[in-house]
């Protein structure tokens, strides 16, 4: 029992038995004394009594600011994650099934946007077992699915942004070079900077996976933590300024960088645009729906990642009740950075040219034939 249980507990008997001894001796004494005694005694035992009621009263704070994590872990992740998988693991699997069987040619964005369906997919195919052991109060019971887990985790966070800056590059370069003779135009450049950002990304969340196997190993392989709650011999909060400068901001200025050129490609051409408005403005707004997406997204998340970590160092000197505020407000943001896996369809029928067309089209193709089975002969 801690020494502000004991008091709570103690504290009415501590009282009486106090009060007791004063009555006694007071009425022993008859001198000037025992008035004093019996003057300050209401006023000590409203002190007495204060104090304890006090006490209580931070003692249940304590309790109840140590349980934020567990009640938003089960009634907020839980649901989030559930609501994320059944929406976007529908819409990245029929783009993926769209791009292998409707798609003749493909083009260099329709690369781009396959290798990010493919990321968002099998990170979506994580959520449903965390939404079940957070919504049943249960740890994780495998360390390699721990680990898996938040790999995927990881690198579709990053790999989907990265993906976006080639795709608004593309849409840039298009425009600029109708005829598509830039070399980073063709499909074969674009297969090699997909296969050098999945590189990349795998090298920025290494140190990670390092992180979770020394915490795993220091007798916490019941507990799945976030990388946000890791202890390992990195610096952990040196690795996630330095992977938020490389993995996110740097191509945010990427996106914003390609959507402001973008702009300004148009003006310069805006007399021989007003004929083709639409197809040469879409870019524009994809781009700058894009920068905009994962400004609004990602920030959050990553800003406070960062606070949750340097809140968690001993130079900060900060409270467990305040720890555990920053902590739920962590929480908070991290089904909204995993949200860009539900938006991400939205930019594959927007950015697709003509995938949309022969999506639908094959679609209607399979329920004409659906039909004319089930008709009797």
């Amino acid at each position: 029992m801690s020494v502000l249980q004991q008091e709570v507990v103690i504290g009415p008997r501590f009282t009486a038995k106090l009060t007791e001894l004063l009555i006694q001796a007071s009425q022993k004494r008859s001198d000037r004394r025992a008035d004093v005694l019996r003057r300050w005694l209401p006023l000590l035992m409203v002190a007495l009594s204060t104090h304890i009621s006090s006490d209580s009263w931070d003692y249940s704070m304590v309790l109840n600011c140590t349980e934020i994590d567990d009640v938003l872990e089960k009634y907020y992740l839980s649901p989030c994650y559930g609501i994320e998988f059944c929406i976007g693991f529908p819409g990245n699997l029929l783009v993926i099934l769209g791009y292998i069987f409707c798609l003749p040619k493909w083009q260099s964005c329709n690369i781009y946007l396959f290798s990010l369906a493919v990321s968002d997919l099998l990170f979506l195919c994580t959520l449903p077992r965390l939404s079940y052991l957070y919504a049943n109060d249960r740890t994780e019971t495998s360390p390699s699915a721990c680990v898996i887990n938040r790999y995927l985790l990881h690198v579709n966070l990053y790999s989907s942004i990265l993906f976006m800056v080639w795709l608004s590059m593309d849409r840039f370069l298009l425009i600029k070079h109708p005829t598509h003779n830039h070399c980073l135009l063709r499909p074969r450049t674009a297969l090699i900077l997909t296969a050098l950002s999945w590189l990349a990304v795998n090298v920025e969340v290494a140190p990670m996976i390092s992180l979770m196997v020394n915490d795993l190993q220091s007798g916490n392989e019941s507990r799945c933590k976030d990388f946000a709650s890791l202890s390992g011999d990195i610096d952990a909060l040196g690795y996630s300024l330095g992977l938020t400068l490389t993995g996110y901001f740097l191509p945010l200025l990427g996106l914003c960088g390609f959507s402001y050129q973008i702009a300004h490609l148009l003006r310069v051409q805006e007399r021989s645009v007003q004929r083709r408005a639409p197809s040469f403005k879409r870019p524009l707004r994809v781009a700058a729906s894009a920068a905009v997406m994962f400004l609004v997204l990602y920030t959050p998340y990553h800003v406070l990642r960062n606070v949750r970590i340097a809140s968690r160092q001993a130079w900060a000197g900060l409270q467990l009740c305040t720890r555990k505020y920053i902590e739920g407000l962590y929480i908070l943001t991290r089904p909204l950075a995993f949200l860009h896996s539900v938006v991400n369809p939205v930019f594959y029928f927007l950015m697709g040219d003509k995938f949309r067309e022969l999506l639908f089209a094959k679609l209607r193709k399979l329920v004409r034939r659906r039909q004319q089975q089930r008709q009797p002969a």
